[in-house]
């Protein structure tokens, strides 16, 4: 067969493979229903987490825009506590669930074999409860911030940066664990393609939010690489947990500056009309 007719059937397959890493994608980070079958080619979902950070900020941002449009700005707490628990049944607590087996890891434990046993334990530890208190309550005070202020469309710039930037830490770290979990099969089969591509899509993302969110990329950005530097230190790479950490850490570093930011004037904040 001639290279030329290879490379018809060669583009559908490619395409069809793309999907199945989209479908892979959203089946590990949601909850949410999507038709296929998954796809043992990991490295096809990688580049997929942060335009599934995209999808459940649509999701989110139409929640907090039906809120405001029945009159629930009027009560904005309420309308941050149905964010905030829309994200978590969304995501099933997947993130919530490895910040605070990392809380409970760092609670005075300096062997690292221990402190991974200690992420793997399921039971839940006073360091990993004040962790998940704070992060929620945190959550809760910012998206109220944002109802208030009509700046519940800068989901969008949080959720894809926190998706985008575990993709930097699975391209980057090792697997810290010798046996198989979670995170396992993505960490081996990712590398400098992936990172770049799920990076491309956050830095696009983030310019349409203009210099707010360019420089909420730089934050993100700079949080991971501290993350992920410590990670290497204290665990000897990166684990599904830390992941998950990482996820939280950079979400509520993030919304807390765009509540910030929402306060205050700033001229060129956004370069699309609709955000």
């Amino acid at each position: 067969m001639e290279s030329g007719q290879m490379g018809i059937f060669r583009q559908p397959q490619e395409a069809t493979e793309r999907m199945r890493g989209f479908v892979t994608a959203v089946r590990t980070l949601t909850i949410i229903p999507v038709p296929g079958r998954n796809y043992t080619g990991y490295a096809a979902a990688l580049p997929w987490f942060p335009v599934v950070g995209v999808l459940l900020a649509l999701i989110l941002w139409g929640i907090g825009a039906l809120w405001i449009q029945f009159g629930g700005d009027r009560w904005p707490q309420a309308g941050a506590v149905l964010l905030v628990g829309a994200q978590v049944f969304l995501t099933r607590g997947l993130h919530l669930d490895g910040l605070a087996d990392w809380a409970d890891a760092l609670g005075g434990h300096t062997e690292r074999t221990r402190r991974l046993a200690i992420m793997r334990d399921s039971h839940l530890g006073t360091f990993g409860v004040l962790a998940l208190l704070l992060a929620l309550m945190a959550k809760w005070v910012a998206l109220e911030q944002l109802i208030i202020s009509g700046a519940v469309s800068r989901l969008l710039i949080v959720l894809t940066i926190s998706r985008g930037m575990m993709v930097v830490l699975i391209s980057t770290l090792p697997y810290a664990r010798a046996g198989e979990g979670l995170a396992a099969p993505f960490v081996l089969a990712s590398g400098l393609k992936q990172r770049l591509i799920a990076l491309t899509v956050t830095f696009c993302l983030c310019l349409c939010f203009g210099p707010v969110g360019l420089a909420l990329f730089g934050v993100g950005w700079l949080v991971t690489k501290r993350l992920g530097a410590s990670y290497q230190k204290g665990f000897g790479g990166i684990t599904g947990d830390l992941l998950g950490a990482t996820n939280e850490i950079v979400e509520v570093i993030l919304l807390t500056l765009c509540a910030g930011l929402s306060m205050v004037s700033l001229p060129g904040k956004s370069w699309v009309w609709w955000i």
